[in-house]
């Protein structure tokens, strides 16, 4: 039902702007929009910070889900999926045959790290559902065909929205390299802060901020503070979980205190 909606609303919409002829927002190139372009990257990457905190409420409850759907059609992913595919990642992380995207000694390189990830993703999204819905029956793997193919046509026809809604210009000069280098992005994030760099130590949520990832904790709400992401997920931004035990410790104290004798 939900990728269903989602396939009859952006036809509707490709429909509507192919009838009234649309001609694209972006009708003619100009070599300065290149310089635009780590604007339009860096938007995408924020839509991937913001889903993410969506998946685990972060955000003021009676917008939280209105974000994550308009980051969801932004990443491309929606944001059902997007939910699903990561809370399933925090249940059982670093899990070589439970999570969507472990980092596992076959794959401890980063090119094959993505490639496992591109196909295990839709293996857990089948499993989520083989557990939850009777198991891995003949007419549970019927109905998750049916699903994906759901889901692959709706992302064909929110791609095509957006080539139409951009125009050929806009769509190949922002939205494909933004897309791509933010995807790209996406599959680092999950694998530099699992400990991929130091596989003698195994695979496990760390905290990275020095170099590249001291500015990407600046600009993307701390993302590289993983390990403390794991440990407190509702944290908007982890970089402030010791601030924040902190204030709570002080808090919890201030409670148990005796209050202090009046003056003699």
């Amino acid at each position: 039902m939900y990728d269903g909606t989602y396939l009859v609303m952006t036809s509707i919409v490709l429909a509507l702007m192919l009838a009234a002829g649309w001609q694209g927002l972006v009708t003619e190139f100009h070599w300065w929009y290149l310089l635009l372009l780590p604007l339009a990257t860096h938007a995408q990457i924020l839509c991937s910070v913001f889903i993410h905190n969506c998946s685990h409420g972060n955000f003021p409850r009676p917008i939280n889900r209105l974000v994550g759907e308009l980051c969801g059609i932004v990443v491309l992913t929606r944001y059902a999926s997007w939910e699903i595919i990561h809370r399933r990642h925090h249940k059982y992380s670093d899990d070589p045959d439970q999570d969507p995207h472990p980092i596992t000694p076959d794959a401890a390189g980063y090119w094959p790290f993505v490639k496992k990830t591109i196909v295990n993703v839709e293996v857990q999204l089948q499993r989520q559902f083989f557990e939850l819905h009777g198991g891995d029956t003949p007419e549970n793997r019927r109905f998750e065909r049916r699903r994906a193919y759901t889901s692959y046509a709706t992302n064909l026809v929110l791609i095509a929205c957006w080539y139409v809604f951009l125009g050929p210009i806009g769509f190949f000069v922002f939205f494909v390299p933004a897309s791509l280098i933010g995807f790209l992005h996406l599959m680092h994030f999950n694998w530099s802060t699992h400990n991929a760099m130091k596989p003698e130590e195994g695979f496990f949520p760390v905290n990275l901020d020095r170099g590249y990832f001291w500015l990407g904790n600046r600009i993307w709400f701390g993302i590289y503070y993983h390990g403390y992401h794991h440990k407190q997920a509702n944290l908007f931004n982890p970089m402030h979980y010791e601030a924040y035990q902190q204030a709570r410790a002080a808090r919890k104290q201030a409670k148990v205190s005796p209050p202090a004798a009046p003056p003699a």
